[in-house]
């Protein structure tokens, strides 16, 4: 039986799930005229502002070394945004994240020498040759190898919030990367969205897309890590590619094959796996 508490906090990591694929949605609605660059750029600048205000980061006298991991997630940031926004361009949003997803299961498994590790890995990468040999004429070669470059970046983000998690309080270091990542690609962004810039209808979605991937889904994950156990979390965030293609069927109107829906659920059983053999790998055994 699942405690109240928990129960709740269950509930906040599906409600950041579906926060970060709805603004993942609208951001796709957006490309034809902000184009996928004017879209990060703008995501990035209005999710910016959003955390900087909720974790009002002080930078002064800072080490080089904490402003350098600062500067490197930025670089991150961006790239994994343009590369995975460039990849929804190309594909179905449940089969963008499915595949991005390799990137924290890899993470997940990286170092181990547990044969049932091996089996996550299988099981993904079987999900994956689905996708890419039968998900029907929607599933585009390039937009699969943005997807896995997304998630090369996303698991770079993993291995830097770590040591940014102990050097800054909260957000306080994930905000001025999105404003270095902001900075970054605005020249691109401006150009790709040229006068549409001028439309507050399409600026005012754009803050829309910030609010939900970022500030509010940052929210929600962090009042639900002070409840779950982080392998409980990590095997609920599992999720998200379901969701994705439950946001993209219901917000887009894409319309996937039983053979990518398959795909999807067992790169969310190998996710969901991992998470919870880390909790074993990690737990001290009584002798």
């Amino acid at each position: 039986m699942i405690r109240p508490q928990r129960g709740s906090a269950v509930l906040l990591v599906l409600g950041a799930a579906t926060s970060v694929q709805g603004g993942a949605s609208v951001a796709k609605s957006l490309f034809p005229e902000l184009g996928p660059p004017g879209v990060v750029f703008l995501r990035l600048l209005f999710g910016s502002i959003a955390l900087w205000a909720i974790a009002r980061p002080e930078l002064r006298g800072r080490p080089r070394r904490e402003l350098r991991l600062v500067a490197a997630l930025g670089v991150v940031l961006v790239s994994m945004n343009v590369s995975f926004y460039e990849s929804i361009d190309r594909l179905p949003l449940g089969i963008a994240v499915t595949v991005e997803f390799l990137g924290p299961l890899a993470v997940a498994v990286l170092g181990s020498r547990r044969r049932v590790d091996f089996v996550w890995i299988a099981l993904a990468g079987l999900g994956v040759a689905l996708l890419a040999n039968g998900g029907g004429r929607s599933v585009h070669a390039t937009g699969l190898l943005l997807a896995a470059l997304a998630g090369l970046f996303w698991a770079l983000y993993i291995f830097l919030s770590v040591p940014i998690g102990k050097a800054y309080l909260g957000a306080s270091g994930l905000a001025p990367a999105m404003v270095l990542g902001a900075v970054l690609i605005a020249p691109w962004g401006i150009i790709s969205a040229g006068h549409h810039l001028r439309d507050p209808q399409l600026v005012g979605a754009a803050v829309g897309v910030g609010l939900l991937s970022s500030a509010l889904p940052w929210s929600l994950e962090l009042e639900a890590l002070r409840r779950l156990p982080t392998h409980v979390f990590g095997v609920v965030l599992s999720l998200e590619p379901a969701v994705a293609a439950l946001a993209g069927f219901v917000l887009l109107h894409e319309h996937l094959r039983l053979r990518a829906w398959l795909a999807i659920a067992l790169v969310v059983l190998a996710s969901a796996g991992a998470a919870l053999e880390v909790r074993r790998r990690d737990t001290p055994v009584d002798v």
